[in-house]
């Protein structure tokens, strides 16, 4: 099939990493077309953002050179938007994957692969984005309705009150990216949050961990929930631990897995509808089949904005490079492992900085990178891509405003 047409509506990033897998052009068929949509990868590999026709030709021109005009002409011509073309991906991509579910179940008939494969492509040719006939996709309410619902009610609120008045409420729909350097806090800033969040939650709050051991994880949450040290907790155990259940509700759900599957995440949220998800780290959860680990990591953010939309907002851990060590403020261009990938999915970005200064070993600096957030009626517009130095106190597993 002659794809050219459909390279136009690939400068979309969110459909070229939708879709782009499973276009497969000949190239001693389409010898030209085939180095048109390398073009593409090409550009990609390197800018994770939408692109415009303008970007795609300037690129074609000076890479693959004037034999190529003729083609730029054509994809000039088509348009940009209109659900028809967007129909025929989403069919390429059903076919492609129709026809890899028959490759593995012949290659497991063969004992050649394991089940794993086949559960994976059957889940994603199975997914189909449906609206429901009581539901409507235009946003039809007024302004007063918009207000009420999006920032005068409250969502989950933070204990630190530097964020409620930077980023304001979590709200379902809203993803939102934490990192840092190893051993900075990640863990214990997730800690301090989640506890506190649980006891506003209406529904369980999943934490998805594949990072340090669960039981640790969870005496961190119960110390952090009560704001005590591990000493005062061991001096009455079965106290604190019917305390805790009883003020929180068991409303807090962690999930210990080192090979945590996106399947196994879905069948979690459906049956418990959760309040707020949590991934420490979500870039290792498993099941997304991109070769390209750009590509790869665009797909499991971009999954995970999804969770965040159906069920309620999400949190995602991440590392942060080499280059955010020992640095007080952390930006966008030190998050591990993209480009411009994960930044693009997430509402909110918040770096935890930590410098080697001496005196300054419990101190954490706040960047606000990003935040798309509405926030609340008490939060302040000057905060919202605030600077903030905090208090990290390991001892009872939370952190403080200074």
């Amino acid at each position: 099939m002659n794809y050219i047409y459909l390279i136009k509506y690939l400068f979309s990033y969110a459909n070229y990493v939708k879709y782009r897998e499973f276009i497969k052009v000949d190239k001693q068929v389409h010898k030209e077309l085939f180095f048109l949509y390398k073009a593409l990868d090409s550009i990609y590999e390197r800018f994770q953002q939408d692109i415009t026709y303008e970007d795609y030709a300037l690129w074609v021109q000076v890479n693959l050179g004037k034999d190529y005009e003729v083609f730029l002409k054509i994809i000039e011509k088509q348009d940009q938007v209109g659900l028809f073309p967007l129909e025929i991906l989403d069919q390429i991509k059903k076919k492609e994957l129709a026809y890899l579910l028959s490759q593995s179940f012949l290659n497991y008939a063969e004992g050649r692969e394991n089940t794993d494969e086949i559960k994976n492509l059957l889940q994603e040719y199975e997914e189909d984005q449906v609206i429901k006939e009581d539901e409507s996709p235009f946003v039809e309410q007024s302004l007063r309705d918009i207000y009420e619902h999006s920032i005068k009610e409250q969502g989950l609120r933070w204990r630190l009150q530097s964020l409620n008045r930077s980023l304001g409420s979590l709200r379902k729909g809203d993803f939102g990216v934490i990192f840092a350097r190893p051993e900075t806090g990640k863990t214990t800033f997730l800690a301090s949050e989640v506890s506190y969040f649980v006891r506003q939650a209406k529904s369980p709050i999943i934490w998805f961990n594949n990072e340090e051991d669960g039981k640790k994880v969870k005496f961190r949450i119960i110390q952090a929930f009560h704001g005590l040290t591990k000493e005062e907790l061991s001096s009455n155990l079965d106290y604190y631990d019917e305390l805790y259940i009883a003020e929180s509700g068991n409303n807090l759900k962690l999930y210990d897995n080192a090979s945590i599957h996106k399947h196994k995440v879905e069948e979690l949220c459906k049956q418990y509808n959760p309040s707020l998800i949590v991934f420490d780290q979500l870039s290792k959860v498993k099941g997304f089949t991109n070769d390209r680990d750009d590509l790869r990591l665009g797909s499991i953010f971009a999954w995970a904005r999804e969770l965040a939309k159906t069920y309620g907002p999400t949190i995602a851990v991440n590392q942060a490079d080499a280059s955010g060590e020992g640095k007080k403020y952390l930006n966008m261009d030190n998050v591990a492992g993209a480009k411009t990938a994960i930044q693009a999915e997430a509402d909110w970005i918040l770096g935890i900085g930590k410098t080697h200064d001496p005196g300054f070993e419990f101190i954490r600096h706040f960047n606000i990178s990003k935040n798309k957030l509405a926030g609340d009626e008490d939060t302040e517009e000057g905060m919202r891509h605030a600077k903030i130095d905090v208090l990290i106190k390991p001892t009872i597993a939370r952190y403080r405003d200074l």
